[in-house]
């Protein structure tokens, strides 16, 4: 998939210097995204019934799609190793998180009032 976003990108970089005369930095990516979560925020209201929109789901896989493409483009810009880091981040999580189906943290644990 970061082979493909990085081409995706180098595309976009091509016409960002026709049209402006330089690429954007990862700085105004990271400001494409920021706006590509917001639509993404909008689409799940959507799904929430909140919002109305005509072919939410693929609206909605297109978003997701976007997202995904900008945080591999900035891990790829910043050299990191998107794949470790997920698997580091998970088990850094899944250390500290109780094991699933205990029914810790669900709606019928804890005190009632």
């Amino acid at each position: 998939m970061t082979a493909r976003a990085r081409g995706v990108r180098e595309q976009y970089a091509e016409l960002e210097r026709a049209r402006y005369g330089r690429s954007w930095t990862p700085e105004e990516v990271m400001l494409g995204f920021v706006g590509d979560v917001g639509d993404l925020a909008k689409l799940v209201q959507g799904k929430a019934g909140v919002r109305d929109r005509e072919a939410l789901d693929e609206a909605l896989a297109h978003e997701l799609a976007d997202c995904l493409w900008a945080v591999l483009v900035l891990a790829d810009a910043y050299g990191v190793d998107l794949a470790a880091a997920f698997e580091a981040t998970m088990d850094e999580l899944g250390g500290v998180l109780p094991p699933a189906g205990t029914g810790v943290g669900s709606s019928q644990a804890g005190p009632t009032a």
